[in-house]
């Protein structure tokens, strides 16, 4: 492994974040001159961003530790259009309200646990690119910057390469986002003096059309860094689940689902999610990782907590370790288990079994509850339930008030009348 100057590149490569760089030397060079600034932008497709973000997120953290500026820019302006790097169809077009309040969602659940925000000269900073791109004048836009982009090379990106290849349509829409992220470095570089932008290894593409525009428009050295995609060992991307994305929003994932996400991963991705999404020191990831058997499940929990902890905090980390281990190992339910609230007297005069595991999240749909009751992995209050049929009312109540419902031997819920 190559050795670094900078603390930032050190942290980065020891911990596998560095996939590629436009040039580590001069880099490396810059990161030891003093405080610098590094953005990675986020579009607000939804009210919360997922564990996919997560990599970038922890990149900021580490930069932040290093002693220099991260900035949080929000895509307010480019999500009116969507990125269709490595998509087979254009995304749906998000109007300004609905945009405002994802971004006032995100910044409020899904950064302020990782970054620390101020005015100081390694505070973090969010920014809207929408500040910039919505007043743009088009004629203007294209005169001063277009002739920078060559259609040539636009076309050389494997992001819209693989959608040509796939003959899906590509509109002059979405061929614009990677026009309008370039742009977006060059006003952070004249806003805020911005010299790094970094994102997954998928966002090279567009990441170099901004490192290439600062040089062309202002004569200015900017410089790109990605990190590896993270993939399962069945090679599904990082992130889903059979239920969807795993969210980092807590109104949208609980701190409960989100702990067993990490409990649950593979053996074999142990060391590298240590490495990635925790702020434990490699000597003590590498003895974690090291485990065999049974003990490997000691280094998940590890894994479970301190990626909890990161995301929800040290008390919401507990809280569902303590439910898991209700749950899992003692045979009872646990206080942060997942819940749904129905009514007493809907409940009373009888509700379809598939309906209640629609409501309590563990389906996505009555066919998907069907299914999963076909192929056995359902269950009523620890029971085996074998009849699709099936009705549930207010006597499949415990003596504590609830019915405990199972999909498969690692998700429940709680159904609780009111």
């Amino acid at each position: 492994m190559t050795n670094y100057k900078s603390d930032f590149l050190n942290i980065l490569a020891s911990r596998g974040f560095l996939h590629q760089c436009s040039d580590y030397e001069a880099l490396d060079k810059k990161l030891c001159e003093g405080v610098q600034s590094a953005y990675i932008g986020f579009d607000a497709t939804a009210q919360s961003l997922h564990v996919g973000n997560l990599t970038g997120i922890m990149m900021l953290k580490w930069f932040q530790e290093s002693g220099h500026k991260p900035i949080t820019l929000m895509g307010g302006g480019t999500s009116k259009i969507g990125d269709p790097s490595f998509k087979d169809e254009q995304r749906k077009l998000l109007d300004d309200d609905t945009i405002n309040t994802n971004i006032k969602h995100i910044q409020d659940t899904c950064f302020k646990q990782f970054l620390t925000y101020g005015d100081g000269p390694s505070d973090a900073m969010m920014v809207n690119n929408n500040d910039w791109l919505d007043g743009l004048k088009y004629l203007d836009f294209l005169r001063d910057y277009g002739r920078y982009f060559t259609v040539n090379r636009m076309l050389s990106f494997d992001s819209v390469k693989t959608r040509l290849e796939r003959e899906s349509p590509l509109s002059l829409l979405e061929f614009n986002y990677m026009v309008m992220q370039g742009y977006d470095f060059l006003e952070l570089y004249r806003r805020e003096g911005t010299i790094l932008q970094m994102g997954g290894s998928d966002q090279w593409g567009n990441i170099i059309n901004g490192v290439d525009l600062g040089h062309k428009a202002d004569q200015v050295q900017l410089f790109a860094l990605t990190a590896p995609l993270l993939t399962t060992p069945d090679g599904k991307k990082m992130g889903k689940t059979e239920s969807g994305a795993v969210w980092l929003n807590k109104e949208m994932l609980s701190p409960y689902d989100y702990w067993q996400y990490w409990r649950n991963t593979d053996d074999a991705m142990v060391g590298t999610l240590l490495r990635r999404f925790t702020m434990l020191p490699i000597e003590e990831i590498e003895k974690l990782e090291s485990l065999q058997g049974q003990e490997i499940n000691e280094a998940k929990k590890v894994l479970a907590h301190e990626a909890t902890k990161l995301c929800h905090g040290e008390e919401a980390a507990l809280e569902a370790a303590e439910t898991a281990q209700k749950v899992f190992e003692q045979g009872s339910v646990g206080d942060d288990l997942p819940s749904v609230t129905i009514d007493r007297k809907a409940l009373s005069a009888g509700i379809p079994i598939l309906d209640l595991f629609v409501q309590a999240g563990l389906a996505k749909s009555k066919s998907e509850a069907r299914k999963l009751i076909q192929q056995g992995g359902a269950r009523r209050n620890d029971e085996q339930i074998t009849d699709i049929d099936l009705t549930a009312n207010d006597s499949d109540l415990t003596a504590d008030g609830y019915i405990k419902l199972s999909a498969g031997k690692k998700r429940h819920a709680l159904v609780k009348v009111s």
